[in-house]
Order: C-alpha cells, then sequence, then structure tokens
C-alpha cells in the first residue's frame, strides 16, 4: 500500500532524517571546486513513499544515477573539495529556482507523485528552506573564502542524464554533455581536453539541455554572478550504473578537467 505524506506537517526534517549536505574534501587543494545537487534520493519521513512504487526511487526520476560516485572520484584525482545533496530531487530539485515549474514535479517523465500534488506555498517553502537552501548555503560559504584568496577558481556541477526519455521515446544518442549558458569558455577549453584524450567518445555542448537562469540555480548562482569559469557535466547514466563504470568515468574526466583549468589560468580575465 502506498502511502500519502500528513499534509499537517509544519517542520519538514525530523530527528532521524539526514543532514540535506554532505562535505567532501572540504579543505581539497584543487582550484577546481565541485557540487552534486542530485546525488541522494533520500525522502524525508514525514513525506512517507512520496505516493509513489519503490522501484521509481531506481529512476533518473529520482537522482542522478551514478553522479555521485564520478564525484566522489574525481574529488579523490583532483583534491578537490565537493558538495553533495542527500534528498531525492522528487522531493525538490536542488538545482531549480523555488519559482520553476519543475522545482517540485507533480509528475516526471510519466511517473506521478502523489505527495508533490497541490502543495501549500508553506508546503513548497518549508522543502525549499530545509533542504535547498542549506545546500547552497553550503556552496557559497566554501566558495566565498576562495574566491577572496585571489586564486584561481573553477566550479563544476556533476550529474548524469537518462539515454531515452520514458515519456516522450526521445534518444540521447551521446555519451558525454558539457552546459552552460552566457560563459562558454571551461566547457568549450574541456571539450577540447576530452575529445583529445577520449577520441572513442561523443561529446556534445549544451545537450541534453541548455543552462539558463529559470530552469537551472547551481551555474547562474554560483559561476556566472561570480564571474568564475563553470561547466555542468552530463554523463549518460547507462555508462556509469556501477562502481566500476563510475571510477572509469572519474579517470576520463579528471585529467581534462586539469588541463582545461590550467589552459584558463593566467590568461586575461580567464578568457
Amino acid at each position: 500500500m502506498l502511502r500519502l505524506a500528513d499534509r499537517e506537517t509544519t517542520t519538514l526534517l525530523q530527528a532521524g532524517d539526514p543532514d540535506p549536505v554532505e562535505r567532501v574534501n572540504s579543505t581539497g587543494r584543487s582550484e577546481i571546486f565541485l557540487t552534486c545537487e542530485h546525488a541522494g534520493r533520500a525522502v524525508p519521513a514525514a513525506l512517507g513513499d512520496l505516493g509513489i512504487a519503490s522501484e521509481e526511487m531506481d529512476r533518473h526520476i529520482a537522482y542522478d544515477v551514478g553522479a555521485e560516485g564520478i564525484a566522489r572520484g574525481i574529488s579523490e584525482r583532483l583534491d578537490a573539495a565537493l558538495v553533495l545533496q542527500r534528498y531525492s530531487r522528487l522531493v525538490i530539485d536542488c538545482n531549480r529556482p523555488l519559482a520553476a515549474a519543475d522545482c517540485i514535479v507533480e509528475r516526471s517523465d510519466g511517473t506521478a507523485v502523489p505527495v508533490n500534488a497541490e502543495l501549500s506555498d508553506r508546503e513548497r517553502r518549508n522543502r525549499f528552506v530545509e533542504i535547498h537552501q542549506p545546500l547552497h548555503e553550503a556552496i557559497a560559504g566554501a566558495l566565498d573564502p576562495r574566491q577572496a584568496s585571489g586564486k584561481p577558481l573553477f566550479l563544476v556541477s556533476v550529474h548524469s542524464f537518462t539515454p531515452v526519455m520514458r515519456a516522450t521515446g526521445a534518444v540521447r544518442n551521446f555519451e558525454l554533455g558539457l552546459l552552460f549558458n552566457r560563459d562558454a569558455r571551461f566547457a568549450e577549453r574541456l571539450a577540447t581536453a576530452f575529445r583529445a584524450a577520449n577520441p572513442d567518445v561523443t561529446v556534445r555542448l549544451n545537450e541534453p539541455y541548455h543552462v539558463d537562469d529559470f530552469s537551472d540555480y547551481t551555474i547562474p548562482v554560483h559561476g556566472e554572478r561570480r564571474g568564475i569559469p563553470h561547466v555542468l557535466l552530463e554523463v549518460r547514466n547507462d555508462l556509469i550504473t556501477d562502481t566500476r563504470g563510475q571510477q572509469e568515468w572519474a579517470d576520463r574526466l579528471a585529467g581534462p578537467l586539469r588541463l582545461a583549468a590550467e589552459s584558463l589560468k593566467g590568461t586575461h580575465d580567464g578568457r
């Protein structure tokens, strides 16, 4: 029997619920700083099972499959700091502004999420304040002193994408997407370095989607507003469903990320 949330809940996170934020290698010496907004698939106890079948939590609608393993692997290889988010994107999508329609979805890739239907403004705000906000406060709190030091700084947001969308049948027949909005400098340098090291891999810029101010959060807020080079990584998730695939892709990405960052250092305004 699927359980629905208690609509009278006034405070979302309770004793026993995990902290929304995990910090990894906070003192890492790399100039590259990593985030993984869709790493986890935890659900607050107050929301029950969201009203969906348990197998739905294994799909890309609940979290970015394999992204956490890649992010941890890159962190280890580069000695880079990493901030992870522990809750499912079906609770709240921490890479969306609160005003975005898909910040809290009622349906995702063909699956209805009953607990998210007809939420009150207070319920939406509780999720934002207790899960979304702490993540971005942690990211800002880590980036602030790094940027203030005057040393080079690069923001890398780690994600994964599904090869086929169930609801539409759309096929994504490439392995790696490098995403940006107004500032292409790091993505383009990374594409060049990655292709040179991995000629067997298809790399696309701004696919499977394009970053913008209305449907994305980390890149516009922490990258563009700071004026620091940045990129959002999207790895096709059927390649990274297990530890072996995740480690392979951490290996593939670590070297090109380092080279791309090095190529931007010392240039005027990082360009």
